[in-house]
C-alpha cells in the first residue's frame, strides 16, 4: 500500500474490533469518494468491467491501479446479499482527531455530533451523510458499543465518511467533560427536553448528543450535557429515528447559526 499524507483534522475509519486485516468499503459513492481523498490509503482495488467504466475519473486521478472481478467474486468476498455495485476498496485506517481539533472544527464548521451507543451502521452512515451536506464539525462515537467505519457503514454515508473527522472515544461521558473544558456547549437530544431544538442556541462550539433509539441518553450522558433539546412533534407520533432526528437538528443548527453551509473538500485535502 502506498501512504499518502495524512492532515491532522481529518479523522481514522478506525475499527472498534480487533480484527486484522484491511477495511472493505463497497459500492459506487463510498469507492469514489475514498480515491477523491489524499488522506485514504489504496490498497486492492477490485472492480466489475461497469464499476471500472463508472469510476473511470476517479482513478485517473488517483493513478490507482484495479483488479478486474465479476460480480459473484464480489459475492463470495462480502456475502451474497451485500449491495457492492461491482466495486470493493481494501484500505487501512486514517488518523483520528484530538478533542481540541473537533472542538476547533465545530466552531468553524458546524456542530459536533456525539453518539451515545448508536449501533446501526446504517444510521451512523446517514448521520455522516446529513453531516456531509448540512454542515458538521465532527462526530464522536465510542470505541465499543458503535459500528465500525467500514462497509454498510461507508455505503450508507455516501462519501460522508470521508468528509466528517470522527473521533472513537474510551468514556463518552469523559470525552463530553473534556468538550465542556474546551468550551463546546453540549446540547443533549431528549423527547422530554427543556426547549425546543430550534431554540437551544447553536453560536460558536457546540455539540449534538444523541442516544440510541428506545434507550435514550444514558444518565451520565444526559448528566454531562448542559442544555436537553427535544424535537417537536405534532400529535402523538413523538419519536423520530436517530438519523432523521440528527439531520432536523443539523438543519436547525445551519438556520441558527445564519450559514449556508458550503461544498467540504474531501478529508486530507488543503
Amino acid at each position: 500500500m502506498n501512504r499518502q499524507k495524512s492532515h491532522p483534522h481529518h479523522h481514522a475509519a478506525a475499527r472498534n474490533r480487533d480484527d486484522e486485516g484491511p477495511i472493505r468499503l463497497y459500492g459506487i459513492h463510498a469507492v469514489a469518494a475514498a480515491l477523491a481523498n489524499p488522506a485514504r490509503e489504496i490498497g486492492r482495488l477490485l472492480l466489475t468491467d461497469n464499476a471500472e467504466h463508472r469510476l473511470g475519473p476517479a482513478i485517473t486521478a488517483r493513478e490507482a491501479k484495479s483488479q478486474k472481478v465479476t460480480p459473484r467474486d464480489l459475492d463470495r468476498l462480502l456475502g451474497a446479499d451485500t449491495v457492492h455495485q461491482g466495486a470493493l476498496l481494501e484500505t487501512a485506517d486514517l488518523p483520528e482527531p484530538t478533542l481540541e481539533e473537533l472542538a476547533a472544527a465545530s466552531a468553524a464548521s458546524g456542530p459536533l455530533i456525539v453518539l451515545d451507543q448508536v449501533t446501526d451502521p446504517h444510521n451512523v452512515g446517514a448521520i455522516l451523510r446529513s453531516g456531509a451536506v448540512l454542515g458538521a464539525g465532527g462526530l464522536i462515537m465510542t470505541r465499543r458499543h458503535s459500528p465500525p467505519l467500514s462497509g454498510a457503514l461507508a455505503k450508507a454515508a455516501s462519501g460522508g465518511l470521508e468528509v466528517v473527522p470522527v473521533a472513537l472515544v474510551a468514556n463518552l461521558a469523559r470525552a463530553l467533560e473534556e468538550l465542556g473544558e474546551l468550551g463546546v456547549r453540549r446540547i443533549g437530544l431528549d423527547g422530554d427536553g427543556d426547549v425546543t431544538i430550534d431554540a437551544a442556541g447553536f453560536e460558536g462550539a457546540v455539540a449534538l448528543v444523541m442516544g440510541a433509539e428506545g434507550k435514550g441518553l444514558r444518565r451520565l450522558t444526559r448528566e454531562s450535557c448542559d442544555v436537553l433539546a427535544r424535537v417537536p412533534a405534532a400529535g402523538s407520533f413523538a419519536s423520530l429515528n436517530v438519523s432523521n432526528a440528527a439531520a432536523v437538528a443539523l438543519y436547525a443548527a445551519a438556520r441558527g447559526r445564519s450559514a449556508v453551509p458550503s461544498p467540504r473538500p474531501s478529508r486530507g485535502e488543503g
